[in-house]
């Protein structure tokens, strides 16, 4: 874990920087910053496993520092430890209050700043363990329905303050039921895995997210995407399951699984519903199945 953990040292006093990477540099990845604006900045940017933030520097806290890390939601869940010359009980309970999770004075020594770092960047990665666990559908080993609320939320408000296009893409396979009741669940799981991983190539951006939503129901969101280039992935996605060629007896749509998909895309504004927007793509998967399946379906907005 060590090798792989980035820690961000803040600090106004070079000394005190050069101090804290030559007690830590042999065991992580260090960062470091000389006040409160660059230290937010390469947080947001970099995002460290764990930040040692010293209290007093000029222009910004490391108070007001901690208070903006964890009001952002790119930075609000990455530990901080205050380091500080101020040993008051007063001073390291406004630390706490602040959202750190540990304080340490100053002169600092090596062998309390290595065991407080190397135990919080262990509850850390459990944590991050657990969270992903709690994100991940467990069959397909993509986005649960879970992380698809929480993303699409997240989508909704960043592209209405940046006035950008989302696309939504909702997705089934055809005639699933008949699949699972001719060839078996166990067919029908191997093929949902399947399905997921053809699919999941395609949503290369970080940006982009594809969830199961239920069964054999999909769900993809692509922030900053208009019209044009959602439909230009919902026939990327369409054709990589067909290339699966997974054979389908039973299908109305072709001798192999395939998706019908309705896309819907809009920029959103304070006036327009979050939950409007959802339907329509709901309903354009549905235009989609009534004209024939293994297609995809504009919504109209």
């Amino acid at each position: 874990m060590s090798e792989q953990s980035v820690v961000l040292v803040v600090d106004d006093d070079p000394l005190n920087v050069k101090l804290l990477i030559n007690i830590l540099e042999s065991d992580y990845e260090i960062l470091f910053a000389l006040d409160g604006y660059k230290a937010i900045e390469l947080a947001g940017l970099e995002q460290p496993d764990l930040i040692l933030l010293d209290v007093m520097m000029p222009d910004q806290s490391g108070y007001e520092t901690c208070e903006q890390l964890k009001a952002k939601h790119s930075t609000s869940d990455i530990p901080i430890i205050f380091i500080s010359s101020l040993s008051d009980h007063d001073d390291e309970t406004k630390g706490l209050s602040c959202g750190a999770i540990d304080y340490i004075t100053k002169p600092v020594k090596a062998a309390i700043v290595k065991a407080r770092v190397s135990n919080h960047l262990e509850l850390k990665h459990a944590r991050d363990i657990l969270k992903q666990q709690a994100s991940v559908d467990q069959l397909t080993n993509i986005a649960n329905r879970r992380r698809f609320d929480e993303f699409l939320l997240q989508s909704w408000r960043t592209m209405q303050r940046e006035a950008k296009p989302l696309s939504v893409i909702m997705i089934d396979i055809d005639y699933f039921k008949p699949f699972n009741d001719f060839y078996g669940h166990g067919a029908g799981d191997e093929g949902l895995k399947k399905v997921a991983k053809a699919m999941q190539q395609i949503i290369a951006r970080p940006s982009d997210l594809l969830a199961r939503y239920g069964g054999e129901e999909f769900v993809c969101i692509l922030p900053d995407t208009d019209e044009e280039g959602g439909l230009y992935i919902a026939e990327e996605l369409r054709q990589a399951v067909q290339n699966l060629e997974i054979p389908h007896q039973h299908s109305k749509a072709n001798s192999v699984v395939t998706i019908s998909q309705g896309l819907a895309t809009t920029i959103p504004t304070s006036d327009k519903l979050l939950s409007n927007f959802m339907n329509s793509s709901d309903y354009a998967l549905y235009q989609a199945k009534e004209l024939g399946r293994n297609r995809v379906e504009l919504a109209i907005a």
